[in-house]
């Protein structure tokens, strides 16, 4: 009925099909990070962001808006990356106890 290469070309094709299928289900997470996420870096930008929220909290206690801080890493997902040793970039979350 059916030549044995055309039952060939189907199967491939059919095993092609399937392994892209299960490509795409495996990282799933690339899809949806948008700008956020360098995928041939590995680097995700909002993880960095909150990561420098929390040690700048640490280092100033509560004189850093660290909640705040973390807010302002996923409003603007992570494109302004706070840095504990730069007055500017952590100066919107600094607050002044009396």
């Amino acid at each position: 009925m059916f030549s044995s290469k055309s039952v060939a070309v189907i199967f491939t094709v059919v095993a092609i099909c399937f392994a892209v299928i299960e490509i795409s289900q495996a990282m799933p997470s690339i899809g949806h990070y948008g700008k956020r996420f360098d995928p041939m870096g590995g680097i995700d930008y909002i993880q960095i962001c909150l990561n420098n929220c929390a040690q700048c909290k640490k280092m100033f206690g509560d004189y850093f808006q660290g909640q705040t801080c973390a807010e302002s890493c996923l409003k603007f997902k992570g494109k302004a990356i706070p840095d504990c040793e730069d007055f500017p970039s952590i100066a919107p979350f600094l607050n002044a106890l009396d």
